[in-house]
Order: C-alpha cells, then structure tokens, then sequence
C-alpha cells in the first residue's frame, strides 16, 4: 500500500508530532507499505492518508478526501485537537467527518469526541526504547522536565514549586527543550536566576535528552492539554517514575489509579508530590512500580500491531467502486 503519511511538523522539527511521524514510517515500511512523509500532501496519488493533527493538517485531509475519495483517510488527533480544537475549530471539526477513522493516543481520548464519531476511533499507544544507563546523582534529588517551552505545557510549573521546597537544598530541577516563543526563553532564565537548583539547558538532540531523563530520579509532566506524551513512554522504557498533572491525557497514559496526579497549575500541589518522591522511599518505590507496569503498552511491537490493525480494516476498502458522491455523503453521515 502507498501510504501519505502528513505532519505539521517540518524534516528539522524536534516536536513529537515529527518523532511520531518518523517512528511510524518506519514501522509501516517493516510492514512492507511505501510511505511518503510530508508537512503538506503533494498531490501524488496514493492508496491511504495518515494525517497528524487534524486543525493544521485540515488542508490536506480535505484535498485528498476530494481528489481521492475512495482512498482511506486516518486522522491522528493531538493534544490541542482533542482538547481546544474540536470544540471551537471549524476545519478540525470537518477533518473529524471527513475521516474513515480517527486514531487517540492513549484510552481517554475517545472520550473527548462527539459520540458519533467514537465508533470510528481507535487507540494506539505511542513507544518508546530508551537504551541508556540508569545512573541518577546519589547526592541530590534530580527531577527533568522535557518538553518544548509553550502555553500547553505549563512549562515552568515545577521551576516554580521551588519556592515552596526550600527544605530540600538537594533537589535539582533540570528542564531540556527549546523555547517557542522569547518571553517563555527570558522566564526561563529570570527562573535560573532565582533559585540555582533550577536549570534550563535548551533544546538538546533526543538522544541527549533521553540520557538525562535516564540520569533523573524523576520526570515531571505540566501539561494543561496532552494527547499522549511520548515522554511517558520514554520514562516507562527507562524505569523513572512519573509525576503528572491530572489532565485527561496524562490519566490515559498512566491509569485512573495512579498516584502520583499533581492538581493542574498548582505549584503547592506538585511540591508536595516532589516532596514525597524525594523523601519517602516507600511512595518513590510505588510510583517506580505503576510507572514500569505501563510498560507493555508502549513497547514498538505493541504499536506496530496497532497500525497493522488499523491498515487491515482500511484493505478491503481500497480500490472500492464508490462513488466520489456516496463517499462524501458517507463521511458526512459519520
């Protein structure tokens, strides 16, 4: 099958749109396909689409959806998709019609949907292999924050629950991504500024970003809105424990049990989680425990099944006589 496979995301592109995107033209090529990767659909013909985002890549979901009406179209939802765009966006609320299937990247994601359109949506866990050495300081308490700098990731949330941790001279916030925007690259350095124990190193190749997550005691994800960070998967890989805004996106990759949900935007809160994972070995070793058992979920043949499942669905489709009219009214229907 000759697979279009569109992300915003351009070739330099450190964002885990692009990761994805690289990861899964991989996989898809191991499973024999030919797969063209692009920021915008070329024109060129082929048997499906796979589209990342389903607001930025509207444009080139509808031009194939119009020129190739009988080829298959999967629109991968992100983030902001599931959790701003699909309510106030038109042309992410037409690229949700106009697919023959929606993929979520974690369980709570079909849940943000209009009910007619859950029946067409499927679940597949990003993965992640993580092969460096598990080697954390043994005399301060290291938490990485990783991630690019921008509004949906409430960035600087754990550089800011310092203030309420100055009992623990010992911990050490390390925060590694680019920042989006100068007023987020001046907080972060007004942040260093202020309190030693927090570093922001910038915007460092995977692999290095990987041996620092590897040399944390912990990893902290702030977002405000997450469709399945990949940064989850990498920590699982690398048996470091997790604490996470409670936000639908972070309870579908870690559970609805999980302990160690901080409140949203509340600094207090998640000093109190870090004090805990810095001073009570039983509670670290509990997070360290429900972290590693995600494991199996996001490991690469767990979601190189999923993309085989979901291209065999799409098969008996391909080549089908319909009409371009009955497609459409079809998709509309959905």
């Amino acid at each position: 099958m000759k697979i279009a496979l569109i992300t915003p995301a351009g070739a330099r592109s450190r964002s885990g749109n692009r990761h994805t995107a690289t990861r899964w033209a991989a996989m898809l090529r191991s499973l024999g396909h030919k797969v063209r990767v692009s920021v915008s659909w070329d024109g060129r013909a082929a048997d499906a689409m796979i589209a990342l985002h389903a607001r930025r890549s509207h444009d080139s979901i509808a031009q194939f959806s119009e020129r190739f009406p009988d080829s298959p179209l999967a629109v991968v939802l992100t983030g902001t998709d599931l959790y701003r765009d699909i309510r106030t966006d038109k042309n992410a609320k037409a690229s949700l019609a106009l697919a023959d299937r929606l993929v979520v990247l974690q369980d709570m994601g079909r849940l943000e949907l209009p009910a007619r359109f859950r029946g067409k949506t499927r679940v597949i866990y990003q993965s992640a292999e993580v092969h460096a050495l598990r080697e954390p300081p043994s005399r301060r308490f290291r938490v990485a924050v990783i991630g690019h700098l921008r509004e949906e990731k409430d960035p600087f949330r754990a550089a800011l629950a310092l203030a309420h941790l100055r009992d623990l001279p010992q911990l050490e916030i390390v925060q590694l991504g680019e920042a989006l925007s100068p007023e987020m690259a001046r907080t972060a350095r007004r942040l260093a500024r202020a309190d030693p124990r927090y570093r922001w190193l910038g915007n460092l190749p995977h692999w290095a970003a990987l041996r620092w997550l590897s040399r944390s005691h912990a990893l902290v994800v702030s977002s405000r809105m997450e469709g399945g960070a990949n940064v989850v998967c990498e920590a699982a890989a690398a048996g470091v424990p997790v604490i996470a805004s409670r936000v639908s996106g972070n309870v579908g990759m870690l559970g609805r049990g999980y302990p160690g949900y901080y409140r949203l935007a509340d600094e207090r809160s998640l000093a109190r989680q870090i004090c805990r994972a810095a001073l009570e070995p039983a509670y670290y070793a509990r997070l360290g425990r429900l972290t590693a058992a995600r494991r199996p979920l996001f490991r690469p043949v767990a979601e190189r099944e999923g993309l085989r499942r979901l291209l065999a669905e799409f098969a008996p489709r391909a080549g089908s006589a319909r009409s371009r009219t009955s497609r459409t009214g079809a998709k509309l229907r959905r």
